[in-house]
C-alpha cells in the first residue's frame, strides 16, 4: 500500500503540471490559419505541397577536370543555380559536407514533373561533365518553402 501511496503523487503532479502548462501554451502560441498565405505558397490544407527532390551525388568524371577546367565548371554550376532560381524554378540549393555516400548537394525544384526537373537539370555544366550525377523523385514537404527565395536575400550579407 506504501508503493502505491508514493506511486500516485509524482503522476498526479504530473496530470497537474500538464494539463496547467503544456495545454494553454500550446493553444496561447498555435499560430492562426492564414488561409491567403498558404493560397500565395500553394499549399494543400496540410500546409504541404509538391516539389521535385534531386539528390546530386559524384559522378563517373569527378576526378577527370582539375584546375581551371574544374574552377570553370563550378562557377557556371553556381551560375546555373542562380538562373533556376531567378525563373522561380529552384527553391531551395545546398552542399553537403564531405561524405562516404558520394553525396554532394541537393536541388528542390518548384516544377510539376520529374520530367521537367530532368530538363533543368541537364542545363548544369557539373551534370553535363559527369562530374556530378542526379536522382530525381516527387517529393512533399511544407508549402513554406516557397518563402526562401523571398527571405534568403534578407539573411546573406551583400559581397563587397
Amino acid at each position: 500500500m506504501r508503493i502505491l501511496k508514493y506511486f500516485w503523487a509524482p503522476v498526479v503532479v504530473g496530470i497537474f503540471f500538464a494539463g496547467a502548462f503544456g495545454q494553454e501554451t500550446v493553444k496561447k502560441d498555435t499560430p492562426k490559419y492564414d488561409a491567403e498565405l498558404a493560397k500565395h505558397l500553394g499549399g494543400n490544407d496540410n500546409g504541404m505541397k509538391g516539389y521535385i527532390f534531386v539528390m546530386l551525388r559524384t559522378g563517373p568524371k569527378d576526378g577527370d577536370f582539375k584546375g581551371k577546367d574544374r574552377e570553370d565548371l563550378f562557377a557556371g554550376h553556381m551560375a546555373n543555380i542562380g538562373r533556376m532560381a531567378d525563373m522561380g524554378k529552384l527553391i531551395v540549393a545546398g552542399p553537403f559536407d564531405k561524405n562516404d555516400r558520394g553525396y554532394r548537394g541537393v536541388f528542390i525544384f518548384n516544377v510539376a514533373t520529374v520530367e521537367e526537373a530532368q530538363k533543368l537539370v541537364e542545363t548544369d555544366p557539373t551534370i553535363k561533365a559527369g562530374i556530378l550525377v542526379a536522382d530525381i523523385v516527387p517529393w512533399w514537404a511544407t508549402a513554406a518553402l516557397m518563402a526562401i527565395p523571398e527571405i534568403h536575400p534578407k539573411i546573406m550579407k551583400p559581397k563587397p
